[in-house]
């Protein structure tokens, strides 16, 4: 891979970036049936939070990873952070009134518990080193 791919790959702004485009396009059109405003809304409200718990979510799953050993030690860190993160995304869409709240969080829910539980295997095995 070369040296400014390899750069962009470690960079969190892009990461964010990316979570913050991928996860509102994805919000926006969970959302294409209601009307431009909310829809909208919707699109930013997913894009903003997607883009906050790309943040935090690495950092959280190395702390988790930590305090657990054997069986709870794969367990524990992803369903933590799934847990987490589906109650900040439904509370806050449900504070901004988004009208498809399931829709639009089922997948940046997915994604981030994937993301979470591939991190903390990795983290575990010593491939994440």
């Amino acid at each position: 891979m070369s040296g400014w791919v390899a750069r962009l790959g470690r960079s969190s702004t892009v990461h964010v970036t990316f979570a913050f485009l991928a996860m509102g396009g994805w919000a926006l059109f969970a959302n294409r049936v209601h009307p431009l405003p909310r829809m909208l809304l919707a699109g930013v409200v997913q894009g903003a939070l997607s883009a906050c718990l790309t943040l935090f979510l690495k950092s959280a799953v190395e702390t988790f990873s930590k305090r657990f050993k054997g069986t709870a030690a794969f367990i524990a860190p992803p369903l933590i952070a799934c847990l987490g993160s589906a109650s900040i995304l439904i509370a806050i869409h449900a504070l901004a009134a988004t009208p498809e709240i399931l829709r639009t969080v089922a997948v940046p829910l997915a994604v981030s518990t994937s993301y979470a539980a591939i991190y903390n295997y990795s983290l575990l095995t010593g491939k994440g080193k």
